[in-house]
């Protein structure tokens, strides 16, 4: 199976970069799933129904989020019937949403599950025993097909720990949230491709995607005057590709960088 993702997409720029990549990526790799985080689609913090929507008119598969996923409140109600929307899985009981689906493909099926991080972040409940519920609950090679996990996460120490905490068991464990892709795309020991932190869809002319004038505000002089805005320029949309192979495990994993400032890296099949 041929899974395609691409980390957190900000703002306007990131989802036109998107949209306008993804034909020529599917041509190229023949993805039978993509997935994307959309947590700061809509205007930089959270997502909207109208975003998500235009996401899936272009081919999009179902969509992960994180700690900015309610900031936009009508995602609420729409998470609640759009199983495609994730939030990660470690919210409490009673949250609205879920945090992980089973999606059934012409190839096969493919769980996802979208998790967050507690270093750094808000105290949610234990990332590991949530992630090792739905593993449990959705085996690898016997109910799905593929399984990859967003571990939207700031410490690279713990979306690490969770990809070794997976391994043999996903498909995929990518990291999100940091905004900055890594260099270690990996397929670990038993099995499970790995990347720190896939990147984010935006105009890298920016701090983490952001315009850089209220950032370097706020770092030199301690005083916001004003709201965070996603930087204008143009976006480069970053991800990874990965092939499984027996059982669903990875055989293949490799970056994907297209547009924008960064040097381009696109796989080929």
């Amino acid at each position: 199976m041929n899974i395609l993702f691409l980390g957190d997409i900000v703002g306007r720029p990131g989802r036109d970069a998107v949209i306008s990549a993804l034909p020529d990526l599917k041509a190229r790799l023949k993805p039978d799933f993509v997935i994307v985080n959309g947590e700061n689609a809509a205007g930089g913090f959270g997502l909207t129904a109208a975003v998500a929507e235009e996401f899936f008119a272009a081919g999009i598969d179902c969509i992960s989020t994180g700690n900015h996923w309610a900031d936009q409140k009508e995602i609420l109600a729409y998470g609640e019937t759009e199983d495609r929307v994730l939030r990660p899985v470690n919210y409490p009981r009673g949250t609205p949403g879920r945090g992980a689906n089973l999606y059934q493909t012409p190839t096969g099926s493919v769980l996802v599950i979208n998790v967050m991080g507690r270093i750094f972040m808000d105290a949610l409940d234990d990332p590991f025993a949530a992630v090792d519920a739905q593993l449990t609950a959705c085996p690898l090679g016997e109910v799905a097909d593929a399984v990859v996990v967003d571990v939207h996460a700031e410490a690279t120490s713990e979306k690490m720990a969770m990809g070794h905490f997976c391994d043999g068991r996903a498909s995929l464990v990518v990291g999100t949230h940091s905004h900055v892709p890594t260099a270690d795309a990996q397929i670990l020991p038993g099995g499970t491709a790995f990347q720190c932190d896939a990147g984010a869809c935006a105009d890298y002319d920016s701090v983490i995607g952001m315009d850089k004038t209220e950032p370097l505000q706020r770092f030199t002089r301690k005083i916001p005057t004003q709201r965070f805005t996603p930087a204008t320029g143009p976006a480069t949309v970053c991800g990874v590709f990965v092939q499984t192979g027996a059982g669903g495990l990875a055989t293949r994993i490799e970056p994907v960088r297209v547009g924008g400032r960064l040097t381009q890296t696109v796989p080929e099949l």
